[in-house]
């Protein structure tokens, strides 16, 4: 898919001190960031902005990093938490591949919605459910693995639940259609609102691993 370019994206997310722009000065301390001393949800690939700033707004008792690499979409969600300044939620620039080297035992949990499918089988590593990224994210949490992932797509939906298993993650929950079925608390992304008015089902599972 190729992004548009914003003008004058670069330059404000370079200015903003709501976007972490070097991730790795603050592995291991990223609480320091946050007005409060709770836990830390991340979402890799947070495009927009959509879901993770109305997740800030709903749990104030929960703090929040939004990560996302391209600065076309990246200002997007920087111009909603500017317009909301929510204390508990901050943005970082940064590609997931390299997830490990900016975080160290400090995540609660990790929501992934509606990520690259990489349909190929050469690119499978890619996929942010592949064992790769399941590996690095060991060293992301802090005692309890949580993961929570929704998707449009599949094929993707079915290798992430073998990826999961395979690797020892345990579900917890499961929907082959979120809105057939009874979830307490759904917060829609801007994809996710689009494939569902276009009749996709949507799938979601959370995983955990002690």
């Amino acid at each position: 898919m190729r992004l548009k370019k914003v003008p004058g994206a670069l330059e404000r997310i370079e200015a903003s001190d709501e976007v972490i722009k070097d991730g790795r000065k603050y592995c291991g301390h990223y609480i320091e960031l946050f007005a409060k001393e709770q836990p830390i949800h991340i979402e890799i690939g947070m495009g927009k902005g959509k879901f993770i700033t109305e997740m800030a707004e709903l749990h104030p008792e929960i703090n929040y990093i939004g990560i996302e690499k391209y600065d076309s979409v990246l200002i997007r969600a920087l111009e909603k938490q500017e317009e909301k300044q929510l204390p508990n939620l901050k943005l970082m620039r940064f590609d997931a591949e390299k997830i490990d080297e900016v975080f160290d035992r400090e995540i609660d949990r990790i929501y992934l919605n509606f990520s690259d499918p990489w349909p190929k089988k050469r690119h499978a590593k890619r996929r942010l459910t592949s064992p790769e990224f399941l590996k690095a994210y060991d060293t992301v949490f802090k005692n309890t693995k949580e993961i929570i992932m929704k998707t449009d797509n599949r094929k993707l939906f079915e290798y992430s639940i073998m990826s999961f298993t395979e690797y020892g993650y345990h579900i917890k929950e499961i929907s082959l259609d979120l809105y057939d079925d009874e979830i307490l608390e759904n917060v829609a992304t801007e994809y996710e609102t689009k494939f569902h008015n276009l009749g996709y089902p949507i799938y979601r599972i959370v995983v955990k691993k002690d």
